[in-house]
């Protein structure tokens, strides 16, 4: 045995390691192996770096991913774990999804200390978000809203929020959890109101498109209903060319051999939106997220995301 038979590559924040532990322990028990053979390296990636203003205006959630792609592509790391939701609408060449592990909560929570929910906010109250979405959809519910630019980890951003720099903020519930910080949050932003970003939830694993051997041993720990899911999300994705600068919201669900899917556009400002639902075989996720996509690319109309 190889003193490292697999190595991933991830950010370092709290959470992207917690997902790459994760990672390892799943494929450790499932492969039979000894943990210590799957080395976990952790990078900064451009997105980490860029603290002086939204990741939006840099550029698009894809810069968390750029570095370890690059790893990737180099051959200095087997498999890249990421935040399913982080990832670039279009993957590098030569880069694939290659796995899934068991989806997690995907609502989203309020945490302040001042309300229990958001429609509990004194007027005027002051929202802190880096996200286009979670920004859209509060004011969509609450216009009077003052809403600022929250950057920085979770851990970063609930110590924000203790500090009053901003009177609530809006997190997903499956970082939480897998911080063990759950306690945190003061309500959850149920779907039916509030759909999550694409991909929320999901543990995503990359690996290069030749390396057969590697693929093949993730999967192993592929769970088909979160693949299959994220693949109709990613989907959606493709057709509004989804990225930081556009709030869209997006979730597939499964239940036996049906796929149901919701979609939302939403302007900035939060004054225009359009919805889609639909259902089909989950044979067919990925033609029902792209359909899901033309028809609300098409409500929208020519310029809709540049208002």
């Amino acid at each position: 045995m190889q003193s490292h038979e697999i190595r991933i590559g991830t950010r370092g924040s709290p959470l992207a390691l917690a997902q790459a532990e994760e990672t390892r322990f799943t494929l450790a028990q499932r492969l039979q192996i000894a943990p210590e053979a799957i080395q976990i390296v952790a990078m900064k990636t451009t997105g980490d770096k860029i603290t002086d203003r939204p990741i939006a205006e840099a550029g698009g959630k894809g810069l968390f991913t750029k570095e370890i792609d690059e790893a990737l592509t180099d051959g200095r790391i087997d498999i890249g774990v990421h935040s399913a939701k982080d990832m670039a609408t279009r993957l590098p060449d030569g880069i694939v999804i290659a796995a899934c592990l068991p989806r997690q909560d995907v609502r989203d929570v309020f945490v302040s200390p001042v309300a229990a929910r958001l429609a509990d906010l004194p007027e005027g109250a002051i929202i802190g978000t880096s996200s286009l979405r979670r920004r859209a959809l509060a004011l969509r519910l609450r216009p009077d809203l003052r809403v600022v630019d929250l950057r920085g980890n979770v851990d970063t951003r609930l110590r924000k929020i203790s500090e009053g720099e901003a009177q609530a903020t809006l997190l997903a519930a499956a970082g939480l959890t897998r911080l063990g910080l759950l306690d945190r949050a003061a309500s959850f932003m149920e779907v039916d109101q509030w759909l999550p970003a694409p991909g929320q939830g999901a543990i995503a694993i990359a690996a290069r498109e030749d390396d057969l051997v590697t693929r093949q041993r993730l999967a192993a720990i592929d769970d088909r209903a979160t693949s299959i899911a994220l693949a109709a999300e990613r989907a959606y994705l493709t057709v509004l060319d989804g990225s930081c600068r556009t709030p869209i919201g997006g979730l597939a669900t499964i239940e036996g051999a049906r796929l149901t899917f919701r979609g939302i556009i939403v302007t900035t400002d939060g004054l225009t939106a359009h919805e889609i639902a639909t259902t089909g075989a989950t044979g067919d996720g990925e033609r029902i997220g792209r359909e899901a996509g033309d028809a609300l690319l098409k409500r929208g109309g020519p310029g809709f995301f540049r208002r």
